[in-house]
């Protein structure tokens, strides 16, 4: 490795086909387009596979409030009363919301505007009679796109862990979900104490589920193809609101 101008050059090392290409460090981060706000990952690449990712320090989000998508659960958690109806109204619009980064990232700008229209009629309280002929459809839709199934399946492939699956995986249960959802929003039961479930996972084991999913990105991206990378992060969508201490069961923000 030398300098030119004073300038460092990109180092070479043997790619897994036995050339020697050019290793280059690559940050994305933490301001992009259908990006999870905040995240910053730096790429070593040689050629368009990724080599080694690392997530930057994530620092802590300076909000006083609970983490908004988690927000139901966090209130049952401290015994309130949220209703079944509630808790799955706040996870199908969050589920919507990472649908329509996924679906941007791939380049379906269409679906995904559908999805976060649907996203902000939820959260603006429309009736469930308004939103199923809003989201079946979208769903129904997507379940069927083999190009969209051509596009992201075997990307980001894991067995096990936080992020089973394959991006393809990871979307059908967003989908799945997300009608799950539906069939619940006029439940007025009171949510169960233990466990409780939030978009990203349990939110009463005193690790935020986002933690697992930042751990497991590294893993997930080396060896990927960097056009590959930007679907991988979309398909976990970690929110980074949730590292907050004040957002975890019990914790407490500081001043």
């Amino acid at each position: 490795m030398g300098t030119v101008a004073g300038l460092p050059m990109a180092e070479r090392a043997d790619d897994r086909d036995g050339l020697r290409l050019d290793r280059l460090h690559v940050p994305l981060g933490p301001a992009l387009p259908e990006w999870p706000a905040g995240l910053v990952l730096r790429l070593e690449l040689q050629g368009d596979v990724v080599q080694r990712a690392e997530v930057d320090p994530v620092p802590t989000p300076s909000t006083s409030g609970r983490a908004f998508w988690n927000e139901p659960w966090l209130r049952a958690s401290a015994g309130e009363p949220v209703t079944v109806g509630e808790a799955a109204r706040r996870q199908c619009a969050a589920h919507l919301d990472s649908l329509g980064r996924l679906l941007g990232v791939a380049g379906r700008s269409n679906a995904a505007a559908r999805a976060r229209n649907a996203r902000d009629r939820l959260l603006g309280g429309a009736g469930r009679d308004e939103l199923v002929p809003r989201i079946r459809p979208l769903v129904r839709r997507l379940r069927r796109s083999w190009t969209l199934r051509w596009l992201v399946a075997g990307v980001g492939a894991q067995a096990g862990g936080p992020v089973d699956g394959d991006v393809y995986s990871r979307l059908i249960a967003w989908l799945d979900a997300i009608e799950h959802a539906l069939d619940d929003l006029d439940d007025v039961g009171l949510l169960p104490d233990r466990p409780l479930t939030g978009p990203r996972g349990r939110v009463d084991t005193g690790t935020p589920p986002s933690q697992a999913l930042l751990d497991a990105l590294p893993g997930l991206l080396e060896g990927a193809e960097f056009a590959c990378a930007r679907l991988i992060v979309a398909s976990l969508d970690p929110d980074l609101d949730e590292l907050a201490p004040q957002h975890l069961p019990g914790g407490h923000g500081h001043g």
